[in-house]
């Protein structure tokens, strides 16, 4: 499959079926996924694009993603779920999974644009809103829910800085509060390194008992750390991250 196409490229049969392999999901109006893959510079008119397609999906992504969030992480308050969403939604992370999925490698592009290797982020991005609202449009919510769920949970795994997707607060929250009637309350003990790679170092207290500290990439992530310390030593376990070490 080649990575880039002229204006005027039709896609087969067969390319129509890869690229909905790829995406996980059949559409039932191939004509439809045509538009989603069709840049306006690929396109006889503007309207014959993606663009408003794109427009669409950035609203259902939205929606969906909030609802996601939601129900994801009950324990999380309005703020945290914002910025995990402000992450997910960005046209960095869509442009990162177009690629990632290479959906890049069925868009019909124009000559200026075909002639690269890469298509801009920009555009990266603009598929993959197109083909969510592509998606929820040929199957509905159910449908588009799917889809999301499946190819940006690793990304919202990522922005919430969950470990090896396990919420490791989130469960010691519930030991703590069902075997110690208390919440725990993490404190940042040391950070270092430059601005744009800076390690945090967290610890978590229950009830004034300290737990073993952790080094993690971000504070998230840090506490994250920290939480699973905690519980492997409630549990009688090794700790898995030792402080001595940002690694």
């Amino acid at each position: 499959m080649p990575s880039k196409r002229e204006a005027g490229t039709a896609l087969t049969d067969e390319e129509f079926a890869a690229c909905e392999a790829v995406l996980g999901y059949q559409f039932q109006n191939r004509e439809l996924l045509r538009t989603c893959l069709t840049h306006a510079s690929g396109a006889n008119h503007r309207l014959n694009s993606n663009e408003r397609l794109e427009f669409l999906g950035d609203s259902i992504m939205g929606s969906a993603v909030c609802e996601m969030l939601y129900h994801r992480f009950p324990e999380e308050p309005e703020g945290e779920l914002t910025r995990i969403k402000s992450i997910v939604v960005s046209r960095a992370i869509c442009a990162k999974v177009t690629e990632e999925m290479r959906l890049h490698e069925f868009l019909l592009l124009g000559k200026g644009l075909g002639g690269h290797e890469m298509p801009p982020m920009s555009v990266m991005a603009a598929v993959f809103e197109s083909i969510v609202a592509g998606v929820h449009l040929d199957g509905g919510h159910d449908a588009v829910r799917a889809f999301l769920e499946r190819v940006l949970l690793p990304e919202i795994e990522l922005a919430a800085g969950l470990e090896h997707g396990h919420n490791y607060k989130s469960q010691l929250q519930q030991v703590s509060q069902r075997t110690m009637g208390a919440t725990p309350v993490y404190r940042l003990l040391d950070e270092t390194g430059p601005d744009h790679a800076k390690c945090f170092k967290v610890t978590v207290f229950i009830n004034d008992k300290s737990y073993p500290p952790a080094w993690g990439a971000n504070k998230k992530s840090a506490e994250q750390r920290a939480a699973h310390n905690a519980l492997n030593e409630i549990e009688g376990k090794p700790i898995p991250y030792l402080s001595e070490t940002s690694e």
